[in-house]
């Protein structure tokens, strides 16, 4: 398959910079900015993006669109899609690479290829490439070869079978461990600050597990901006682990300590703006005031 255009829906943290890194391949690379929000209209024009206006333009002008948004919204965007598709009579290619469970793939699948259109999965592994950080797109899927051609320095494409729902499990497996182990490290430090034990437990890590406590401390203050994002897919991760035949209520239980946090001062903050002082111990401080005050 030739690729000449790329659709991203839609531009947010990591949406801008992989647009970015396959704006450096030579791609054009298109977004539908009506009825986004003044946020994604700066990203994408700190980016660079061409913005055709409508999802359905989006669909009819590009070679291959690709769905990298909250995953709570990845259904939604894909009945749209689906509709300009089948209106259209276009064959466009649609990626989706949102943090979905393989039973969501497989309806995104069928709202795709029912309409007439090509689907391929994709799971999204690693920071948003910007400066000198890498990120990881695992893709499966009838060809998913073809989606080799958007691979970068910095954007590492990886096929991982023909089969569709393989790379959303990659990802969802991997988030369960990095999120989930983030979220319950959270949720214990604000449990043990408003305990009044805070300081003691602190101890008693650096004592056993020092090699834990920085870095977790340390991806504390970009966690809450994101807060918002994560609810939704702690939800799939529980769709995927009941799906695998595991219980999924640790998960669910996940999303709980997300939406707390999504609710607070800290969670209305966006990547861009959060105070880039904040420590991972203001995180604590700070959310635990907010649990004590609900």
């Amino acid at each position: 398959m030739k690729i000449e255009k790329v659709g991203l829906m839609t531009p947010g943290d990591m949406g801008q910079a992989v647009a970015m890194r396959i704006k450096d391949k030579g791609f054009t690379v298109c977004t539908a900015l009506d009825k986004r929000s003044e946020r994604s209209r700066t990203l994408a024009r700190e980016a660079g993006l061409t913005d055709v206006g409508t999802i359905a333009r989006l669909v009819a002008e590009c070679d291959v669109v690709l769905s990298v948004m909250n995953p709570g919204a990845a259904v939604d965007f894909a009945r749209e899609a689906a509709a300009a598709i089948r209106a259209g009579g276009h064959k466009t290619l649609v990626a989706d690479c949102n943090a979905i469970a393989p039973p969501t793939v497989h309806e995104i699948a069928r709202l795709i290829e029912g309409a007439g259109g090509r689907f391929l999965d994709g799971g999204i592994i690693g920071s948003p490439p910007r400066g000198t950080a890498k990120t990881n797109l695992y893709v499966s899927g009838p060809g998913a070869a073809d989606l080799t051609a958007l691979a970068g320095p910095q954007l590492n494409v990886h096929v991982v079978s023909e089969r569709i729902a393989d790379a959303s499990a990659v990802k969802m497996c991997y988030s369960a461990i990095n999120k989930g182990t983030q979220g319950l490290w959270l949720e214990i430090m604000v449990a043990a600050k408003r305990l009044g034990v805070d300081e003691l437990l602190e101890k008693q890590l650096r004592t056993s597990r020092s090699d834990l406590v920085d870095f977790i401390l340390g991806q504390f203050p970009s966690i809450a901006p994101k807060a918002y994002r994560w609810v939704p897919e702690m939800i799939e991760i529980s769709k995927t682990l009941s799906a695998a035949g595991i219980g999924p209520k640790v998960f669910q239980g996940e999303a709980d300590i997300f939406q707390f946090v999504a609710g607070t001062a800290l969670g209305k903050e966006t990547p861009e703006n959060r105070d880039k002082s904040r420590t991972g111990k203001d995180v604590v401080r700070l959310l635990a005031e907010a649990r004590a005050a609900k």
